[in-house]
């Protein structure tokens, strides 16, 4: 239900940017709202098996991260690792380093958003670093 939810979530905001609108009476929201350009926006699905993780990286606009199965570590660079549900997203800002995978004992399913930009990608994460609570 979650990966359908969030993924439907995902289409609805590709849609809804592909539509330039701005008006106080439009009957779905009340107030003022605007659609925001999505041109750069990405949405993709990785697997990671047990244990497995990313190298460090930043994304020059940020990234979003969403636990669709399993359990996620993650890291930003002189933070503690954080670990995530099913369910539970996580945001990394422009440029920040970071890391994530998942957890030694499953298997996780991630939905990644990126909002446009390059990937810099770094040294990989020891099992040192992946371990740390």
């Amino acid at each position: 239900m979650t990966r359908i939810a969030v993924l439907l979530g995902l289409g609805l905001l590709l849609v809804a940017s592909t539509y330039a609108q701005q008006a106080a009476d439009d009957p779905h929201f009340t107030g003022k709202t605007t659609v925001m350009d999505g041109k750069d926006l990405t949405a993709a699905r990785r697997r990671f098996e047990p244990g497995a993780r990313s190298a460090w990286h930043s994304h020059d606009k940020g990234q979003l991260l969403l636990v669709e199965e399993g359990r996620m570590r993650t890291q930003k660079r002189g933070q503690a690792v954080k670990e995530l549900g099913v369910g539970e997203s996580d945001y990394t800002g422009p440029n920040l380093v970071h890391w994530h995978g998942a957890a030694a004992d499953q298997a996780l399913v991630q939905i990644n958003v990126g909002f446009g930009g390059e990937t810099k990608w770094l040294e990989r994460v020891t099992d040192a670093e992946y371990s740390k609570k």
